[in-house]
């Protein structure tokens, strides 16, 4: 079966002068590594910004977090972030938030109908809670919905690691809704827009593929050794870094199970381990988890942790590194892993999801079959062990991540909403209702909130 997608590269000559952009569970401006901020919270922001430059106003709504969030927050000029009060300022984790699904949506409705209609052009949900709101938006506003999926839950669910939790039916279902109802998806890769087909029926042409980037203005190569002397890391030891959150779908424990058979072996006794980010997900559960692990393989003196760091950090870890491991279950596509690369650091990553796309296997690092500790361990020990290659696999590395810029996805973004724009005739039964016959969507988000099954 030959499959048509759109692949955006050009901007129509229509274009959007508003977008609402929607990020229920989690804000932009929080720290990626942490909670549930991660690669989403980099996309949303530095895309926004990307359309702010070509003159494209953004407004982020995203759930207020703390009774000391503003209401709204200029992350850059055109660039305005709302924090919808929505539910209790703490204690709720996104498998919670179905429930103020409601509230989130009742505050945005209400922040247009401060405005002229037809105040936004455009509204690009980001995961599938904002998808659901978005859909409600869509009817009342009159525009058309744009949504990225970034992660699927049937995707991951059939890639759990060991021991970890599923993804629960509601959030598939809430996903299938999103797909059929949005007026266009965004794909990070293709092997993205395969899954929405196959595993959601989404239909080929209404699927655009715009792959992330990475802020190549900050990520390039530097001075390694300038940047081991600010970690406290020696010019000779070998270093194996781990950049996200900690949680089984992450599998940091995979990069510390293979450096404890490398050290065993005696292969490299310089090794060192960085792990760098905070328990996430079902690893909070266990936030000690990995420390115990490295406790438990004899490797503790091998490993060093840090928390998740600011940018500016983030580019001295990558350049102080021999190699970045990307080891997930399941992405859909792996921000750290053109980052690394930017800065001219090879990547060992799980061969899943989009990380095909973001690696060139063999040529600008290697990607690995599943999850066995002799692969992984097998393939960090081939490349420590060719320091000529490894260093040419960099040059390769920097070269490759040039293909992704933030630029050039928010060009990406920008031709979708236009060609969205010149199709979008609205829904059938949009054309004889009114704003007030959305009364029934909100009804069942009210359901949703009070955990009555619909």
């Amino acid at each position: 079966m030959t499959v048509h997608y759109g692949v955006v590269s050009s901007l129509p000559s229509s274009r959007c002068k508003r977008v609402a952009v929607l990020s229920v569970h989690t804000s932009p401006l929080a720290q990626p590594g942490t909670g549930d901020a991660g690669g989403m919270n980099v996309y949303v922001l530095q895309t926004a910004i990307q359309m702010a430059r070509r003159g494209v106003e953004v407004e982020i709504f995203t759930r207020a977090t703390s009774s000391t969030d503003p209401a709204v927050v200029e992350a850059v000029p055109g660039v305005l972030v709302r924090n919808v009060v929505a539910g209790p300022f703490e204690g709720l984790d996104k498998h919670d938030l179905p429930t103020q699904l409601c509230a989130f949506a009742a505050g945005v409705l209400r922040e247009e109908a401060r405005h002229e209609v037809g105040h936004y052009d455009m509204i690009h949900s980001h995961y599938w809670l904002s998808g659901q709101v978005g859909w409600l938006a869509r009817d009342r506003w009159g525009v058309p919905l744009v949504h990225t999926a970034h992660t699927l839950a049937a995707v991951k669910n059939a890639a759990l690691a060991e021991g970890d939790t599923p993804e629960p039916a509601a959030r598939e279902i809430g996903e299938r809704q999103v797909v059929v109802e949005a007026d266009r998806l965004i794909a990070n890769t293709d092997e993205e827009a395969k899954q929405l087909i196959e595993t959601y029926s989404a239909p080929p042409d209404k699927i655009d593929v715009v792959a992330p980037g990475a802020d190549l203005t900050r990520y390039s190569p530097g001075d390694r050794l300038a940047a081991r002397k600010r970690f406290g890391i020696r010019p000779d030891e070998s270093v194996v870094t781990f950049v996200g959150r900690i949680q089984p779908l992450k599998a940091p424990d995979v990069l510390l199970r293979a450096a404890a058979h490398l050290l065993t072996k005696k292969s490299n006794s310089t090794l060192r381990v960085l792990v760098v980010g905070g328990p996430s997900g079902t690893g909070l559960a266990r936030p000690d988890s990995l420390i115990d692990l490295a406790r438990s393989l004899g490797i503790t003196d091998h490993v060093t942790f840090l928390p998740p760091q600011q940018p500016e950090q983030l580019v001295e870890i990558y350049r102080a590194s021999d190699l970045v491991a990307v080891p997930s279950y399941s992405e859909s596509f792996g921000l750290v892993a053109i980052e690394a690369q930017a800065c001219g650091t090879p990547v060992v990553a799980a061969d899943v999801g989009g990380l095909g796309t973001a690696v060139k296997n063999r040529e600008t690092g290697l990607l690995v079959q599943g999850h066995r500790t002799d692969d992984w361990a097998a393939a960090i020990g081939w490349l420590l062990a060719d320091r000529e290659e490894l260093t040419r696999m960099g040059e390769r590395a920097h070269r490759h991540a040039s293909n992704f810029s933030w630029e050039r996805t928010a060009e990406g973004l920008l031709a979708s909403y236009a060609k969205t724009s010149e199709t979008y005739h609205g829904p059938a039964r949009q054309q004889t209702t009114s704003k007030a016959d959305t009364a029934p969507r909100m009804a069942w988000l009210t359901k949703l909130r009070r955990g009555v099954r619909t």
